[in-house]
């Protein structure tokens, strides 16, 4: 599996598990998560991807206990969390609304309660989840760059943030911000044409794809045309459609880790047949006409 520099010293694997389902399965015991684990070492995918909040904030604590009970199992990871997000749930069930928090003082209570309950010392990599219409700047900025020089956090980034957005908080920040998680898929591919992806490529900044299969809908809503090339593509390279739809993203130039979700060990198990996958030039337009619905311009 390709190995993306994230940071000096930090790299991520090209493929990223995402974690944010890890607390709808049936199964949560440490034996079953280890599990799913293992089966994306075994390909190379050694960089997982979790938010304080997912699982109504449950989903940390339950990888944190397979760490716990597997040791030496966290040192074979690269971990991303993100915090900001306040939802009326969970710890959080005395919350009037919900609401994004990026002050100081919340950021740090967030990150302490995220090294506590996955087991660890230290985050890889933190995100801003999500923008926050009354972001100080400058508190948000300090209190980033504090989590850094203090150990607790190797790197720091942004999700779903707009260029301005980013470059807002990167105003007031002595540390790099090293990546953006973002919606991409074949999809939600507003990204390739509204400059969000431009901006991460001109400041060689990571786009992480959340959402790559558009949550399943690819295969369900999707015009039946996209469907079917899909289904195709992936018959001539022995592949499953998904991973097609996967190499879709990754063939661009930016540099794209997709955040791939999945309970299924055997989905897990298939993962990284994207990275096997080769698309020329007029394959990708091919996908990306049948995305849009007609020819480009």
């Amino acid at each position: 599996m390709e190995r993306v520099g994230i940071a000096p010293g930090l790299t991520f694997s090209r493929i990223v598990y995402g974690m944010w389902r890890l607390a709808d399965d049936a199964d949560t015991s440490p034996a079953h998560v280890a599990r799913k684990v293992d089966l994306c070492l075994a390909q190379g995918i050694t960089t997982l991807d979790q938010a304080d909040i997912y699982g109504d904030y449950r989903a940390e604590a339950i990888l944190g206990a397979a760490f716990r009970a597997h040791p030496g199992l966290r040192d074979r990871c690269e971990v991303v969390t993100k915090c900001d997000i306040v939802a009326p749930v969970g710890r959080y069930a005395d919350a009037r609304v919900k609401y994004y928090d990026t002050t100081a003082a919340h950021i740090a209570a967030s990150v302490d309660h995220s090294l506590t309950a996955m087991a660890t010392d230290r985050i890889d990599l933190l995100l801003i989840h999500r923008p926050d219409p009354l972001m100080d700047h400058h508190e948000t900025g300090r209190a980033l760059d504090a989590l850094v020089a203090s150990g607790k956090v190797r790197s720091v980034g942004v999700s779903n943030f707009r260029p301005w957005d980013f470059r807002l908080l990167q105003s007031a920040m002595s540390t790099r911000l090293v990546a953006n998680q973002i919606e991409i898929s074949l999809i939600a591919h507003q990204a390739f044409t509204n400059g969000d992806l431009a901006f991460l490529q001109e400041h060689a900044v990571a786009p992480m794809a959340w959402s790559p299969l558009a949550g399943g809908a690819l295969f369900a809503a999707a015009p039946a045309a996209l469907r079917e090339t899909l289904h195709r593509i992936a018959a001539e390279q022995g592949v499953d459609a998904a991973a097609v739809a996967v190499a879709w993203l990754m063939r661009h130039p930016a540099g794209i880790l997709p955040v791939m979700g999945t309970n299924d060990p055997g989905r897990i198990a298939r993962l990284g047949e994207a990275a096997r996958v080769l698309l020329d030039r007029q394959t990708w337009f091919e996908l990306y006409t049948a995305a849009l619905g007609h020819e480009v311009p």
